[in-house]
């Protein structure tokens, strides 16, 4: 698979006191937000990143969102887990 047909992703949990888990899809930054993204994500706390296929790219964020609420609701998802979770799509990439 081409790097063109994946998109690049890593979800950390945010430094700070609010502490939520989120999403920065890094092939889909601008030079305007490029630098403000990846020093908040290089801020925070490291769970898990990977590459999911552009073809059936909204499949993948859904459950990336998805997961990523549980996580925020409070629920001990494991980063295994949550890459299962993604597997069950069928969109995450090599």
């Amino acid at each position: 698979m081409a790097a063109a047909d994946k998109i690049m992703f890593e979800i950390y949990r945010e430094a700070g006191y609010d502490q939520k888990y989120r999403v920065v899809y890094f092939t889909e930054l601008d030079e305007n937000n490029k630098h403000n993204e990846i020093n908040r994500a290089m801020a925070g706390e490291h769970f898990y990143d990977g590459f999911i296929k552009e073809l059936g790219a909204e499949r993948g964020k859904a459950k990336i969102d998805e997961c990523i609420q549980r996580l925020n609701d409070g629920e001990a998802l494991t980063p295994d887990q949550f890459e299962a979770a993604l597997n069950e799509t069928g969109v995450l990439a090599d």
